[in-house]
């Protein structure tokens, strides 16, 4: 073999290695571009969007100068949902052209083969006159695939295609296109499916909304639904639902909040707009322009627009519906709606208004003006409310509830009857103390500091022994310059006394001045010795001493009193003989103690009492009322009081307590006759009637 002929074999080998590696990855690239259109037919995408995504991949994959997605509408003919490059097959200068395109479209969408079309080519001449010939007027191969779904033909998609290739491609073509096709059949499918779905939804939700705006006939309740679930109908950001009253439309509902503060600057700008509205009896759609407005309803537009920022809303008056009879009757002008209230609708984030916006507004709007009015006229009827009441009450003497009605009066006569007429003992509680009988407060007779503490808690002690010993330093200073000027006044009185004995030249004169001063010194030395005898008395009672026999009940005594301080009659401890008799000290709310004097009146004896004490609370004792004090008093957290003072068996308390508690906690009540169970349980309640609402308003 030649060298030339050599190198052309060679050549010809590297063509064709090149040419299947470039197959290979068109393959390749179309496989994927197929797996992203599958996947793309999965998606919720809307419909611009998938055509606009599908005809660019298909025009890019046949690298074809354009394309075109054809869709069914609801008239049958066909229309433009997405185009690549249309206007360069002249179709739109082509009116004749147009018609038969479209009637390649027909055939082709009512085919399953799909079609290639070559240019100017078809049933009839592109020149003939023939409307109904199908053929491709234009310069380019047009590559057509239909598009079904479960419904049948749903439209084409068309390639605009270079003629010239080969007829092999050519059907390469087909089979891609038919084959993207499917997806989009896929997608056609799941997109009915979604809008039954939807549309399930909306029946559902209008479903919801008919039967809760229709079921109560209370205004209040009646707009709160309408509100709520309004707004799930509409698909809005914000309903709200204003009553007209007289000249005004206040607010009455607002969606998503159970209540609101009708005086915010918000809510009553929305009530004047709303009654503005109301007024002209007109539809206000706002998205922005208020040029053609009423100057009225104009100026509260822009109020309220400006302090909450609404972007869109609609504000449409609820009438009256009217009798068709009225309205229809030859003769007779209908009269204008009556205006109850108005429907407010609110898009807060977006201007633009979701699919079927303005029909569901008008459902909600229709449904509503029925469930007001008749709230309304249900609630203007007069006296309502005693209707309503007695009108429940007779369904109770009824039918199978007739003997339910009589066993249930019956047995509240029988337990009415028991409160009024059934006695119990009244027993009147109150907290207490445990105490002995025989206890004394220790008190500071004098200024002082404590200097020293000879005892302490439960020491027992004897009656005058020294228990606290005081330091005074004024006592003392005190002491010291009353001594010195004694022994100055005596040095005087012994002085003059010697002049007056030794010298016998005085003169008579002289002999009387001085027995004035021994006279007036002998005085103030008296007086300075009464003075001196005072105090010591007063050093004296610097030794505290313990008042009785018994033990020393106050807690840490010497860190208490040791170098504080103390005043003359500060109480400095308490000392109390528990071998003695015990008492309990109760301490009885002042509003009770009008029962326990009553009580006390009708018995002529004293008042039994029952108590149990917290250190031993599963014993129960008995004891009678001793003394009753004549003041009340505030007492810590239990108010005004009185202190009510119980004596009881002391044998029988100490066989149970053996080392009772001094200040042990008490629960007592005491015992203060007969009373109907009625009152006994709520006699609280009966006085406080009696003080706070029948004394006042009688």
């Amino acid at each position: 073999m030649s060298t030339s002929e050599f190198s052309q074999v060679s050549n010809s080998e590297r063509s064709a290695s090149v040419d299947a590696d470039q197959v290979e990855q068109a393959k390749r690239e179309i496989q994927g571009l197929v797996q992203e259109i599958a996947e793309l037919s999965r998606t919720e995408v809307d419909s611009a969007a998938f055509y606009n995504a599908i005809l660019n991949k298909v025009v890019a994959a046949l690298a074809a100068p354009g394309g075109a997605v054809w869709t069914l509408a609801d008239t049958g003919a066909l229309q433009l949902a997405y185009q690549i490059n249309l206007q360069q097959t002249g179709l739109a200068e082509n009116q004749l052209g147009q018609q038969q395109h479209g009637r390649l479209l027909h055939q082709v969408m009512h085919g399953s083969e799909g079609a290639l079309v070559a240019p100017h080519s078809g049933t009839g001449d592109a020149t003939d006159s023939d409307a109904d010939a199908a053929a491709n007027p234009t310069d380019f191969l047009l590559v057509l695939a239909p598009m079904h779904n479960d419904l049948g033909p749903q439209g084409v998609l068309e390639v605009f295609q270079r003629p010239g290739t080969r007829i092999g491609t050519q059907r390469g073509y087909l089979r891609f296109l038919l084959q993207v096709c499917e997806f989009v059949g896929d997608y056609l499918k799941a997109g009915r499916l979604r809008h039954l779905s939807d549309k399930q939804t909306l029946w559902e939700q209008l479903e919801t909304f008919t039967r809760s705006a229709h079921e109560k006939l209370d205004v209040r309740q009646t707009a709160y639904t309408i509100a709520n679930e309004g707004r799930r109908l509409i698909g809005c950001d914000r309903v709200s639902v204003a009553i007209r009253r007289g000249g005004r439309c206040p607010i009455e509902a607002v969606s998503g909040q159970d209540s609101f503060d009708k005086r915010s600057n918000v809510v009553v700008m929305l009530g004047k707009l709303a009654a503005a509205v109301a007024k002209t009896g007109e539809d206000v759609w706002f998205t922005g322009d208020t040029t053609n407005l009423a100057p009225q309803v104009e100026n509260a537009l822009d109020a309220y627009i400006d302090e909450s920022n609404t972007k869109a809303m609609a504000i449409l008056p609820i009438s009256k519906p009217r009798d068709e009879e009225s309205q229809f009757a030859e003769g007779v002008e209908p009269e204008p709606p009556e205006i109850i209230g108005a429907l407010i609708v609110e898009q807060l984030a977006d201007s633009r208004t979701p699919e079927g916006f303005t029909h569901r507004v008008g459902v909600v709007r229709t449904h509503s003006s029925t469930a007001l009015t008749n709230a309304l006229e249900y609630e203007g009827l007069f006296l309502m409310p005693v209707w309503r009441f007695l009108g429940k009450g007779t369904k109770l003497f009824r039918g199978r509830t007739l003997p339910k009605t009589l066993a249930a009066i019956g047995a509240a006569l029988t337990a009415l009857a028991l409160l009024c007429f059934y006695p119990v003992e009244l027993k009147l509680e109150g907290d207490g103390k445990l105490r002995p009988k025989v206890r004394k407060n220790v008190w500071a007779e004098v200024n002082g500091e404590i200097h020293q503490v000879n005892v302490e808690h439960d020491q027992p002690v004897r009656k005058d022994e020294v228990i606290l010993v005081q330091h005074s330093p004024d006592l003392e200073k005190e002491i010291a310059a009353l001594d010195g000027e004694l022994h100055r006044n005596e040095a005087k009185l012994l002085s003059t006394q010697r002049e007056l004995d030794d010298n016998d030249e005085l003169s008579e004169v002289e002999v009387s001045q001085r027995e004035r001063e021994i006279n007036e010194l002998s005085e103030t030395i008296k007086s300075l010795r009464a003075q001196i005898d005072i105090q010591q008395r007063k050093r004296e009672k610097l030794q505290i001493r313990s008042p009785i026999d018994g033990r020393v009940v106050t807690w840490n005594v010497e860190e208490r009193l040791l170098g504080r301080p103390v005043n003359a009659g500060e109480n400095l401890l308490e000392v109390a003989d528990p071998k003695q008799d015990w008492e309990l000290e109760v301490l009885m709310p002042e509003k009770r103690m009008g029962h326990i004097a009553k009580a006390a009146f009708q018995n002529k004896q004293p008042l039994p009492v029952t108590f149990f004490l917290a250190t031993n609370p599963s014993q129960e004792f008995d004891g009678t009322v001793e003394e009753v004090q004549l003041s009340a008093e505030v007492r810590g957290e239990e108010g005004n009081t009185v202190l009510v003072r119980v004596a009881f068996d002391q044998p029988t308390f100490r066989s149970f307590v053996l080392d009772p508690k001094i200040g042990a906690g008490a629960t007592a009540k005491i015992h203060c006759g007969k009373r109907s169970i009625g009152y006994v349980w709520f006699h609280d309640l009966v006085d406080f009637i009696r003080a706070k609402i029948l004394f006042r308003f009688f």
